[in-house]
């Protein structure tokens, strides 16, 4: 046998015999954090919208199958169930229309400025000219009471609402009472509920301005205490 032979058998044998190398645990584990938080290793990362995006269809598919493991039929089930529901809520729609907010609010009807009958139907006619009509119909409203109070129909009373004023004014004029109380919450839709005051909207509210114009109280309708003349106080 060579020299060399026997040199490279020794050195096999001696590494063979040699225990193999090895690294700690924890720095082991943190070589391969900083490693992989490396940015080549995220380009093709989805983005926190994608993730998110992706979470929230996956909670609505599992959901969605819940609900078809407890509808007859299964999926073909739910899905009529869901058409059905839809074709409700959009009849009820139809039949009742936009649901109509309360209106929030029970402030004064007139501000801290005196104005007449005649300067508020002006501005309700300035307000009518430009298509404003939710200031027409405020300024239509208030010459409708104003007019009343002018004609001792309803007593000069600071801070009144305008439902206040259409449950006092139809007492004398009972065969508009209806339209009183329309009127008034025809105001505080516009004012206080949100709402969108129409061409027809400020239309009936000047029709019955001027029907008030020529109507007649009935005075001997008042309750006792009611009448204008027991009540007195300064201009709204």
């Amino acid at each position: 046998m060579r020299a060399g032979d026997t040199a490279v058998r020794a050195s096999v044998a001696a590494s063979d015999d040699a225990p193999p190398l090895t690294t700690p645990r924890d720095p082991a584990r943190e070589a391969a954090r900083r490693e992989l938080s490396k940015s080549m290793y995220h380009e093709d990362d989805p983005s926190w919208f994608q993730r998110a995006l992706d979470t929230f269809w996956d909670w609505v598919e599992d959901l969605f199958d819940s609900a078809a493991t407890v509808t007859p039929g299964g999926p073909l089930g739910l899905v009529v169930v869901i058409l059905v529901v839809l074709a409700v809520i959009g009849l009820l729609w139809w039949r009742l229309g936009t649901p109509r907010r309360e209106p929030t609010s029970s402030a004064a009807l007139f501000d801290d400025r005196p104005r007449s009958a005649a300067d508020h139907r002006s501005a309700a006619e300035a307000h009518a000219a430009q298509g404003h009509w939710n200031r027409a119909v405020q300024e239509r409203m208030r010459a409708i009471v104003r007019a009343l109070e002018e004609r001792a129909l309803l007593d000069v009373r600071p801070g009144r609402t305008a439902d206040e004023a259409a449950a006092d004014a139809g007492r004398p004029l009972p065969a508009h009472a209806d339209r009183l109380r329309a009127a008034a919450r025809a105001f505080d839709d516009v004012t206080y509920g949100g709402r969108t005051a129409t061409r027809q909207t400020y239309q009936s509210l000047a029709a019955l301005d001027r029907d008030l114009e020529t109507t007649k109280p009935q005075l001997a309708a008042q309750a006792p205490g009611t009448g204008p003349q027991d009540h007195q106080g300064a201009a709204g």
